[in-house]
């Protein structure tokens, strides 16, 4: 499914059943996992980094709150941080390079240590 501007709209049929204290409870924890790489990208660490990994270590037990992805089903959620999707928007927002940063880290991590 795509929006007006040709974007993917990535995660179009999740269903939100939450309520907004878990909501609010979400965002806060991806906010600080995002600040997290943030400051491993502004220290110009590597992706494959311990300190980027341990980051997208958190950031998959985060998803794992929603869903049990495996090595390429993670790699594809981080795809989304590359291609034009709101996914990309949000982590740009927040740095430029941010998608790709992550998208790196992931690819890494995924191959390390997901089956």
């Amino acid at each position: 499914m795509f929006d007006s501007k040709d974007n993917l709209l990535v995660g179009s049929y999740y269903q939100n059943n939450h309520t907004q204290e878990e909501n609010q409870k979400f965002a806060s924890q991806f906010d600080a996992i995002t600040a997290q790489m943030v400051n491993c990208l502004d220290q110009n660490l590597p992706a494959e980094s311990e300190q980027m990994q341990q980051a997208v270590k958190q950031h998959y037990e985060f998803c794992m709150q929603f869903w049990k992805p495996d090595r390429e089903s993670y790699k594809s959620l981080a795809m989304s941080y590359i291609l034009p999707t709101d996914y990309k928007d949000t982590y740009e927002g927040y740095r430029t390079g941010l998608g790709q940063y992550i998208y790196n880290a992931v690819v890494v991590f995924a191959d390390r240590e997901l089956k």
